[in-house]
């Protein structure tokens, strides 16, 4: 008799706070097979700490297309196994596309464990519009690649999200006061969850002196989260900017950046955000 098939699990776990690991996650891990991990000297002390002792193999950026035909074959033997990161979700920036890619070739079942993210906690607590965005993940390591990047995205409208290595921060900073302007708002969303959870908005050019000035916001873990050309509110129309004025004291937000956008011209996205930005949201 043929058993069925096993189950990649794509299990996210916590980017610093313990706490913050689901009991499903837990279930999971404790169930399966096999778990691979991104460090097995890492998520060996999460294992630990949770009292799962399901055996850990390394699966990383340098073997992953290696073991993924192996992992394939125990799944499909009927070996559930589960995919962990060091923190946060696997294949957002972390290894994992090239398994789940032949697992689902392969005609089998990936199944999301949902969890913490970084970018995610940090977008939901930056204060910069939320309804359209686009993560990029690390840029360049070196200034030409990167500020090449970053003039491909200086007109980007949507609100732009990296991560960047903690020795690198103040250089990518300084390449993006230089690309994208001393005045353009960014976020620095630094050691999420963690005891010095640090999250502040600044000009660009105030940004790069603080972290100069500062070294302890150059370590730990980095989320820097851009606004968009389209979202500022300094580029509104002196004109636009006072029919909303008119119109927010009379309805709602929505309804002033619906009414606002057919008397304007302007899109319902770029008024709707003014507005917040004026209520101080």
């Amino acid at each position: 008799m043929t058993s069925d098939p096993g189950i990649l699990y794509v299990v996210a776990t916590p980017i610093g706070n313990l706490a913050d690991m689901t009991p499903r996650a837990i279930e999971v891990l404790k169930s399966v097979a096999l778990v691979a991990a991104e460090d097995t000297r890492h998520s060996a002390r999460l294992t630990q700490h949770f009292g799962i002792s399901t055996p850990l193999m390394a699966l990383h950026d340098h073997n992953e297309r290696d073991r993924s035909a192996a992992l394939v074959s125990r799944l499909s033997a009927g070996e559930s196994i589960a995919l962990i990161s060091d923190a946060g979700t696997p294949l957002i920036s972390d290894p994992g596309y090239a398994l789940v890619h032949a697992v689902r070739g392969a005609g089998l079942q990936v199944v999301p464990v949902p969890g913490a993210c970084a970018f995610v906690a940090a977008l939901s607590a930056a204060g910069l519009p939320t309804d359209r965005f686009v993560f990029e993940g690390f840029l360049p390591a070196k200034t030409q690649g990167r500020q090449s990047r970053l003039t491909e995205l200086k007109d980007e409208a949507r609100t732009l999200i990296f991560y960047e290595a903690p020795h690198r921060l103040l250089d990518c900073l300084e390449d993006m006061r230089t690309v994208l302007g001393e005045g353009r708002e960014v976020v620095l969303a630094r050691e999420l969850t963690k005891t010095f959870e640090t999250i502040r908005a600044l000009p660009l050019e105030a940004m790069c002196a603080w972290v100069r000035e500062d070294t302890n916001q150059q370590r730990g873990e980095c989320v820097l989260l851009v606004r968009g050309v389209e979202a500022e509110a300094e580029a509104l129309p002196a004109e636009a900017r006072r029919v909303m004025d008119i119109l927010l004291e009379e309805m709602s937000t929505s309804a002033a950046a619906k009414l606002g956008a057919r008397l304007t011209g302007e899109k319902k996205n770029r008024l709707y955000d003014y507005a917040l930005a004026k209520e101080g949201k």
